[in-house]
């Protein structure tokens, strides 16, 4: 039966995997100090439509290809690992201007569908979808039922969590007043999207 505690179960369980590091955060962490937060809003609402549409198709059993191939999910993960190296030197390479002015025309924010996008190469993504879906998916009659409550939870919880990592960039953007502390945030920034390949490597 879906009561509140199993709502608070799925809510306490989306916080955590929306909101502990992983490549998007830092992506978001990065845009939110390029950006500021207005222009970073069309890849925050594209990582919660990817992940949204990722966690209904583990539901409707897209998941269950990895179980039955694993060959599948090594390919993801060389997928997922090129394109985030492809992200992080985009990154660190990133022009650098006076933040007083208009960004120039050669430096976009990630838009929401490229976000959304994203997340069907994103291994900690597929690992949350998968993780929800076998834990919080009721066998039987409620699996339907409880399937869009985790998709709806999910959905709540995500946008806001992952906000603060876009606060917290858009915080640090007020440090970055030249143009050398503008490109040293930049490599770091892209080093350490490029680091979380560690995660998906001993994952």
């Amino acid at each position: 039966m879906i009561d509140w505690s199993y709502l608070l179960a799925v809510a306490l369980f989306a916080f955590v995997m929306s909101g502990t590091p992983g490549p998007n955060n830092i992506m978001l962490l990065a845009s939110g100090a390029q950006f500021g937060f207005i222009r970073t809003l069309p890849h925050m609402l594209g990582i919660s439509v990817g992940v949204a549409t990722l966690v209904t198709a583990v539901l409707l059993g897209v998941g269950g290809l990895f179980l039955w191939y694993p060959p599948l999910y090594v390919l993801l993960k060389w997928l997922g690992g090129a394109y985030l190296l492809f992200l992080a030197w985009k990154i660190a390479s990133a022009p650098v201007t006076n933040f007083s002015q208009e960004q120039t025309a050669k430096s976009e924010p990630m838009r929401w569908w490229q976000a959304a996008l994203f997340q069907f190469v994103n291994p900690k993504a597929w690992m949350m979808a998968i993780s929800a879906i076998s834990t919080f998916a009721i066998p039987g009659e409620l699996y339907a039922q409880s399937g869009i409550w985790i998709v709806c939870v999910f959905t709540c919880v995500n946008l806001p969590t992952i906000s603060i990592w876009v606060g917290l960039g858009t915080s640090i953007r007020r440090l970055l007043t030249n143009v050398k502390r503008q490109r040293i945030f930049n490599i770091v920034m892209g080093v350490v999207t490029g680091l979380t390949l560690i995660m998906i490597v001993i994952d």
